[in-house]
């Protein structure tokens, strides 16, 4: 392969399936880490990965969360065609989005907290029908690696278990989880056009895995301009169904089941993670899970009607 790339032999239409695969080849990097804790957290005994990764965190108090207001009316997203992107993340196309804020960071562990003392989990006014009954089903107390202690929750990761990290963002919670809890805090989740048109490309900055923490971290210093926490930390959830855009069509071959197969009973996520690798990841990708999975680094964005 090296030797096809280096000499220039491949045609274009060879290239587009290299690096096509490249890019999948990434997502299974990401995918390794993920079914590696999720197989660690199923020894009663809770190994550790890496010991040096129990002690990563940010220094300074959590930024306090305010409200952005987004852009509304005629706008538009998805790919341009540009660069690389998946299929699913074009055509571009126009959308109305109406008067909204988005919060200016992510939920983290101590809000969740309060949500869970406050009968989140008990309590089925809070949570849609399939919610409730997936909840109920599972015995959902908390997010999926939380454990429960004598004197406090902790969390575990790959560097282990240990006390919950009161300021990092939550993550490992559905999207039943996140829409409770949004509903909770007497707002809702973002749409994927509202999140998108609040992103820019991510910066070298972002908590992708290249910063090693394999963890999300606490933000300390935001940006007045915009959200912050919009790419790595976590997956955010977004209230839209992983659907085909306006003209979508899947290309032909084995290819074209690519994305399009999956295009019925998921929900959309945006931004990347901890595990992410950072070329990965751009404004306009499209993340997709089922409503129930919890075993991602997945997290929650609050947004508002104003």
């Amino acid at each position: 392969m090296l030797q096809a790339i280096e000499s220039g032999a491949l045609s274009k239409a060879q290239v587009d399936v290299l690096v096509l695969g490249l890019h999948h080849e990434q997502q299974h990097q990401e995918l390794i880490l993920t079914d590696l804790l999720h197989l660690l957290s199923c020894n009663p005994l809770h190994p550790t990965y890496r010991t040096d990764l129990a002690e990563t965190t940010r220094e300074g108090a959590l930024a306090p969360l305010r409200w952005h207001r987004g852009p509304e009316g005629l706008q538009s997203i998805g790919q341009s065609g540009e660069s690389f992107a998946f299929d699913n993340e074009g055509p571009r196309h126009e959308v109305l989005t109406t008067p909204h804020v988005l919060a200016s960071r992510l939920i983290v562990n101590a809000e969740y907290r309060d949500f869970i003392e406050d009968g989140g989990y008990t309590r089925p006014e809070l949570w849609l029908s399939d919610g409730w009954a997936a909840c109920q089903e599972g015995r959902w107390k908390a997010p999926l690696y939380w454990v429960e202690a004598e004197a406090a929750w902790q969390g575990f990761g790959l560097g282990g278990l240990a006390p919950l990290v009161e300021t990092e963002p939550v993550s490992h919670i559905s999207f039943y989880e996140a829409d409770a809890y949004a509903r909770w805090a007497g707002a809702r989740l973002p749409t994927e056009a509202e999140w998108e048109l609040a992103a820019k490309e991510p910066e070298a900055s972002d908590n992708f895995v290249e910063t090693d923490s394999l963890r999300p971290l606490p933000l300390t210093a935001d940006t007045e301009s915009r959200p912050s926490q919009l790419f790595g930390d976590v997956w955010e959830w977004t209230a839209s169904p992983y659907q085909g855009y306006p003209g979508y069509q899947p290309g032909s071959g084995a290819l074209g089941e690519y994305n399009g197969k999956f295009m019925a009973n998921q929900m959309v996520l945006r931004g990347g993670s901890c595990v992410t690798p950072a070329k990965h990841i751009r404004a306009t990708y499209r993340n997709f899970f089922p409503p129930h999975a919890r075993w991602q680094w997945s997290g929650l964005r609050l947004a508002k009607d104003a």
